[in-house]
């Protein structure tokens, strides 16, 4: 059912429990002084037309709330504050990001959360005012300072998990995984994500605080936003240090490739150069032997007429002629360092 969660206030305790938005509407007018606070889940046009005639919510602000996909933001039309919020949840399982959507109207006698995704757990932030009289007695800005607070500290261990993740990447980068491209890619996603979930929040909060004096804000609430405030500067500071601390992780990684490049292509270059002088030596050797043979081959071809086979110091000449162009060839060689 869109409409979880409904109650009538008064002095900070819970006075009714309408089952419909009509009784609420009844109910509370037979309390003075109390306000609505009205949780929904996905409403149906129906009943966001219902608050639009019973509270006169805005129509662009109701229209917001009905389709979804909004940045967050905080507007105000006349007495009425409009605010959006990404909340945000770290999945274990698949160590990914969730984020979510609410929508909070809050007036002076009435705070309606509608909720686009299961988190934040709101049913907790109820119970919490509940148990706390006089916080909720301050009216529906403790509403408002109690949703805030709770979409905030939900941050923290989005934050744990994507740090965490971030570690796991520098291992990953020095171990030379190949698949830490893609998870430094995918991981910067999703903190370029968290930045536009918590970054407009300082400036809702910093709205927030110059229309205190205007808007009466309870003293007390007011301590209690800026606390909050402090939790979100935090927030912000460690979600730029997370996107920076990625930008570097994958210029490093950059870095290794092009050394692993490098020291693959210094490796076949010094493997060609050992070819390269292995080669020199054969083709030495194989000129050093050719000479002598080509020597024999040509007094080896028993032809008639050939008159150093007669001279008697042709054999010895063949020898000599043999051995000087092999000593020659080798000393060639030798100087020429390719043996």
């Amino acid at each position: 059912m869109p409409l979880i969660d409904n109650a009538v206030y008064r002095d900070g305790l819970r006075v009714a429990n309408p089952p419909t938005l009509q009784e609420t509407f009844e109910t509370l007018a037979e309390h003075p002084g109390g306000f609505a606070w009205i949780g929904l889940y996905r409403p149906t046009p129906d009943e966001l037309a219902a608050l639009v005639d019973e509270f006169g919510l805005h129509p662009l602000a109701a229209e917001d709330a009905a389709k979804g996909h909004q940045r967050p933001k905080l507007e105000r039309y006349g007495a009425t504050l409009f605010v959006v919020l990404r909340p945000a949840r770290y999945l274990d399982a698949t160590e990914e990001v969730e984020f979510g959507e609410l929508h909070v109207f809050v007036g002076s006698n009435f705070a309606v959360t509608i909720r686009h995704a299961e988190a934040p757990d709101l049913a907790r932030v109820r119970r919490r005012l509940e148990a706390a009289p006089e916080l909720l007695a301050r009216g529906t800005e403790a509403v408002l300072y109690a949703v805030l607070d709770e979409v905030v500290d939900e941050y923290a261990p989005v934050l744990a998990g994507l740090e965490n993740d971030i570690d796991e990447i520098e291992q990953q980068l020095f171990d030379g995984d190949p698949a830490v491209t893609r998870r430094i890619y995918d991981l910067a996603a999703e903190v370029m994500d968290f930045q536009r979930a918590t970054r407009p929040l300082v400036g809702m909060f910093e709205a927030l605080e110059r229309g205190f004096e205007k808007y009466r804000v309870d003293l007390e609430l007011q301590r209690y936003l800026r606390d909050v405030l402090d939790h979100v500067l935090r927030i912000v500071d460690r979600g730029e240090a997370y996107r920076q601390l990625l930008q570097n992780a994958l210029a490093v990684h950059s870095t290794l490739v092009t050394q692993r490049q490098n020291d693959e292509m210094q490796r076949l270059t010094e493997t060609s150069l050992r070819q390269s002088e292995e080669v020199k030596k054969i083709s030495s050797w194989a000129a050093i032997i050719f000479a002598p043979t080509l020597i024999g081959t040509v007094y080896g071809m028993n032809f008639r007429h050939m008159p150093e086979l007669e001279h008697p110091l042709g054999y010895p000449a063949a020898l000599l002629a043999m051995v000087a162009l092999a000593v020659g060839l080798y000393v060639v060689f030798k100087r020429r360092n390719w043996l």
